[in-house]
């Protein structure tokens, strides 16, 4: 009898890790009087949660923690904003080992969000959501979209 019950849990967990996870309820859509907040874990080398549930339009806290070993950044926005970071990252990776690198930077008015932080570093921000489909979420540091530090984002409608 042991051995079918543990038969049957190995086929049913099969079948769940085959699902998709259901979408979640958001019972209040921040607002910028009261942003909803969203807790983001950046690891060694991946985002946590991922998807990422926003809702269209709604302002949010983005409470953010390093839990990796290295440094990591969070950069949310369209494909506009990701190409603008990557290539800001790329500009500010030093030519040389050892080299010291110049800050990352974009043109102001670029929009979306960019947070950069040490091992075990923290920071909170708040940020309206768009309106618009296209978001997305990745680590530009060199090698670490290579290694997999890209995250989705869903947005769900109000």
């Amino acid at each position: 009898m042991g051995l079918s019950l543990a038969g049957a849990l190995v086929l049913i967990g099969a079948a769940l890790a085959d699902s998709p996870a259901p979408e979640p309820v958001v019972a209040s859509p921040g607002s910028a009087a009261f942003p909803r907040d969203v807790n983001v874990i950046l690891r060694d080398y991946q985002f946590n949660p991922t998807p990422l549930y926003l809702v269209a339009g709604e302002t949010v806290r983005l409470n953010i923690f390093n839990g990796g070993l290295v440094e990591h950044e969070l950069v949310l926005g369209d494909a506009a904003v990701q190409e603008a970071w990557l290539e800001a990252d790329a500009r500010a990776t030093p030519p040389a080992p050892f080299a010291t690198a110049p800050p990352a930077s974009v043109a102001p008015g670029t929009g979306g969000v960019r947070v950069l932080l040490p091992s075990g570093g923290s920071a909170s921000v708040v940020y309206d959501v768009p309106a618009q489909p296209g978001l997305q979420l990745f680590c530009h540091l060199p090698g670490h979209t290579e290694q997999g530090m890209v995250g989705r984002v869903v947005l769900l409608s109000r």
